[in-house]
């Protein structure tokens, strides 16, 4: 069997799909949701009257609640998945890389650590946009899981005036689950 070359240093630095508009706006039951879910008791992402004690106009938004605004949601995960499953690759580099990595068996993934940098608070009526480019991509290297690649994307999330709000560098693993074990 003949192994592939893949240059995956042709991704670094490219756009990675495009933009991720929000479907709604920042909107206090989303809050309400999120904050409920995770037992998160922080009186100034529900209570206005708590939020203006400290200062702000009104309830904010938690801010690793930042990427919930600008997920597609289950019908395109769907559709995704079932493109992948009939070997189409979408126009833009995330979907060409993924495409790679798949050929090279690496069809597996977990996600191993987001840093985010927050520049202001969301509020009620922001509108978010994500813009993701990839910023790395890892030689092979042997892992707990299999063999597999890291890779990063850099999303930058702006409001409805283009404004950044925050910037995000989540990293991934895509790993060949059927990595032979060592003896």
């Amino acid at each position: 069997m003949q192994t592939v070359e893949h240059d995956y240093e042709k991704y670094v630095g490219q756009v990675a799909e495009p933009p991720r508009v929000a479907r709604y706006a920042v909107d206090e039951a989303m809050i309400r949701n999120w904050v409920e879910a995770h037992d998160d008791f922080n009186p100034i992402y529900v209570d206005a009257d708590a939020a203006r004690a400290t200062g702000r106009d009104s309830v904010v938004c938690p801010p690793a609640m930042i990427s919930t605004w600008v997920m597609a949601g289950y019908r395109r995960w769907r559709e995704v998945h079932r493109k992948r499953a009939a070997g189409i690759v979408e126009d833009f580099a995330y979907s060409r890389m993924l495409a790679e990595l798949d050929s090279e068996g690496l069809t597996s993934v977990v996600a191993t650590n987001v840093e985010q940098e927050y520049h202001r608070e969301l509020v009620p009526g922001d509108r978010i946009t994500a813009h993701l480019t990839i910023e790395s991509v890892s030689p092979v290297k042997r892992t707990g899981l299999g063999d597999g690649r890291f890779f990063t994307l850099y999303k930058r999330y702006e409001d409805q005036h283009g404004e950044l709000v925050a910037e995000e560098r989540f990293r991934m693993l895509r790993f060949n689950p059927n990595t032979p074990k060592e003896a």
